[in-house]
């Protein structure tokens, strides 16, 4: 019998192995599901400021430079901060989906675009001043003038991008991507002909570039609205706007009041003369640490985003600052692009731990976590090759500036550690969002770009003047550390615990 026995065991074992790999496999099926076509959302999103900065930029290189300056002006002041606190819906409506609480994600829904509306306000007086706080930051003047011309025409996009970053998490929650899609891919269409003709034809120039990202970002939530009003699909949690509405924005506020302090303070405390830069960030990150209601509320790609934008605005006191803001602001551009891929992996990776946790299952909130590390780490490897093999033709693409091409041609390398890291850390704030601890994310983040990744970033470029290049390479410090401590602390996550505390927020 114990001969029988032990011949029976391996063919148990080989079973439970096959059987693993078969849910692991059908749970990359699943994330893949709603990570590919949310790739094409994201990216064609994005494309719509990319495809306007680089019509733009093909009018000069002050014309670059000023689209640049005012692109990451209002990135860091509206678009981010907008961005951010529509991060919160993948929590709630996530978890409340897995829960079956279906009324409560129109319900949050609503609570956010009446919430990101109100936040819009403020935030267009702000811009309309960009032009005379560019000079009082030392930037050159003529970039000034243009680049607050620039966001002034950029407002109308305030506004539609507030309803549609709500409307996007809702459906993502839900794993509504398809609608999302065909919308995102139309308006992309609607978009680079109407910039070609408003820039070119009709002579607006950097004015037509900005215009038209709000007219595509109006399209595209006209579109999603008629979806939501219409569609079965969201029968379930479609629902009318009611006072439960104003009692649910209580939280949203909670979570815009810190994160506008934090991205104000830093805007308008910036020192004149760089070398107050490192003590400025010094400060400012130990205030944030000693007082964790700034920081337990904002999200980690807002942190991350911020510093990378205000270094395309300290890129304008360099000693050559056409060149060196113009390549930064590709760097950028071309990292922020590839940045979306990821950041979908992380999507799926959120909306499957978030309706997991939520419906009590804890062992498949885990193994969503490998399958989409998994399914990140082989389109690293293909993104990060094709980057390189690219590397003197991708300058090509926002100027003709000889000395811009080669100068973006020599930054490739170091574009392609930048974004295997970032990928990572990407798909692992995903998880984050899904399972609830953003304030261990937001932490982490801090820590790894206001302690480490700026200043060694400031000292590179500007004490050690290696420019464009010092900057970049202090600022990959950022998502190296990231990545490590959030993969420590994902490999220490409680899930049961986590799913217990999803089921006990949505039941509420």
């Amino acid at each position: 019998m114990e001969e029988e026995a032990l011949l029976v065991l391996p063919e148990e074992n080989d079973r439970k192995v096959v059987g693993k790999w078969k849910e692991f496999v059908g749970e990359m099926k699943k994330v893949g599901s709603i990570a590919t076509p949310m790739v094409v959302v994201t990216v064609s999103q994005y494309l719509l400021q990319v495809v306007s900065m680089s019509m733009a930029g093909h009018l000069g290189e002050i014309s670059l430079s000023s689209a640049a300056i005012a692109t990451s002006f209002t990135n860091v002041t509206g678009f981010s901060l907008l961005f951010g606190m529509a991060g919160a819906l993948e929590t709630l409506c996530g978890q409340a989906y897995g829960a079956e609480q279906y009324k409560k994600l129109g319900v949050y829904t609503y609570s956010a675009i009446v919430s990101l509306l109100l936040v819009c306000l403020p935030v267009s007086v702000l811009w309309i001043f960009l032009d005379k706080l560019l000079l009082v930051l030392g930037q050159d003047p003529l970039i000034s003038q243009r680049a607050g011309k620039y966001a002034i025409w950029l407002i109308p996009a305030l506004f539609p991008y507030a309803i549609l970053q709500s409307l996007v998490r809702y459906l993502q929650t839900q794993s509504l991507i398809l609608p999302m899609l065909l919308c995102s891919v139309a308006t992309l269409f609607f978009h680079i002909p109407l910039c070609w003709v408003l820039v070119f034809k009709l002579k607006m120039g950097n004015s037509g570039a900005a215009l038209t990202i709000g007219l595509s970002y109006w399209l595209n939530v006209i579109l999603l609205g008629f979806y939501v009003k219409y569609s079965s699909s969201v029968e379930r949690t479609r629902t009318s706007f009611s006072r439960d509405v104003f009692l649910s924005t209580e939280e949203f506020v909670r979570f815009a009041v810190p994160s506008a302090i934090m991205v104000w303070y830093g805007i308008f405390t910036s020192a004149k003369k760089y070398k107050s830069y490192l003590v400025f960030y010094f400060l400012f990150a130990v205030l944030l640490s000693v007082v964790p209601n700034l920081v337990i509320f904002i999200d980690n790609c807002s942190l991350e985003w911020w510093s990378f934008e205000l270094f395309i605005l300290l890129s304008g006191l360099s000693p050559n600052p056409e060149l060196e803001t113009s390549v930064l602001s590709i760097w950028l551009t071309t990292a922020t692009l590839h940045f979306y891929i990821p950041y979908s992996f992380g999507v799926a990776a959120s909306t499957r731990v978030s309706n997991e946790l939520g419906a009590g299952n804890p062992d498949a909130a885990r193994l969503a976590v490998w399958a989409v590390i998994a399914l990140d780490a082989i389109e690293d490897t293909i993104a990060s090759a094709t980057l390189f093999c690219c590397r003197h033709i991708l300058g090509r693409a926002f100027s003709n500036d000889k000395e811009v091409v080669d100068y973006v041609t020599d930054m490739a390398p170091l574009l392609c550690i930048s974004i295997i890291m970032d990928s990572f850390q990407a798909v692992l704030s995903g998880v984050a969002r899904g399972s609830g601890w953003q304030h261990i994310g937001a932490f982490v983040n801090l820590g790894a770009f206001y302690l480490v990744a700026i200043p060694v970033a400031l000292l590179l470029g500007f004490v050690l003047h290696m420019g464009g290049r010092g900057f970049v390479i202090g600022l990959t410090t950022g998502p190296t550390i990231q990545f490590v401590l959030l993969s420590l602390v994902t490999s220490l996550t409680d899930w049961q615990k986590q799913a217990t505390i999803a089921r006990e927020r949505a039941m509420k």
